[in-house]
């Protein structure tokens, strides 16, 4: 395992965090290790990060940042590879051999094998170029 100059990983007394065997992490990475799974062979470009919570937002007559933290878990199957500066929010599940392009904004899960990118992060095409249905 590669842990790049300024990564960082923030974890929880009560959390889970995995990481497997031949990972890659880039410098400046941000990892929430609340609830998190890196499988086997995964490369994390420079600058990504993965957010673990986020904020209910009730009750409404109390700042945001005080409204309770739902900690949502976040896996990353093996053969993934998440683009420089891609941010991977709560609760997303990237499936195995999937790219996520650089800068991308991943709000949903990635299918295995497919290449997603943009903000939000959308299906490009599947690895064995199959067409994309529109």
């Amino acid at each position: 395992m590669f842990f790049g100059h300024g990564a960082y990983v923030q974890g929880r007394f009560d959390g889970r965090c995995k990481i497997g065997d031949h990972v890659w992490i880039g410098p400046q990475v941000f990892l929430d290790a609340r609830d998190l799974v890196i499988e086997d062979h995964v490369g994390w470009g420079p600058g990504s990060r993965v957010l673990g919570s986020e904020h209910t937002g009730h009750p409404i007559d109390r700042p945001i940042i005080a409204t309770d933290l739902l900690i949502k878990p976040v896996k990353v199957e093996a053969w993934a590879d998440i683009g420089t500066g891609a941010v991977i929010l709560p609760g997303i599940t990237i499936g195995r051999g999937a790219i996520v392009g650089a800068g991308a904004v991943v709000t949903s899960d990635v299918a295995p094998f497919s290449i997603v990118a943009g903000v939000p992060a959308r299906l490009l095409r599947m690895r064995d170029d199959r067409e994309v249905p529109r």
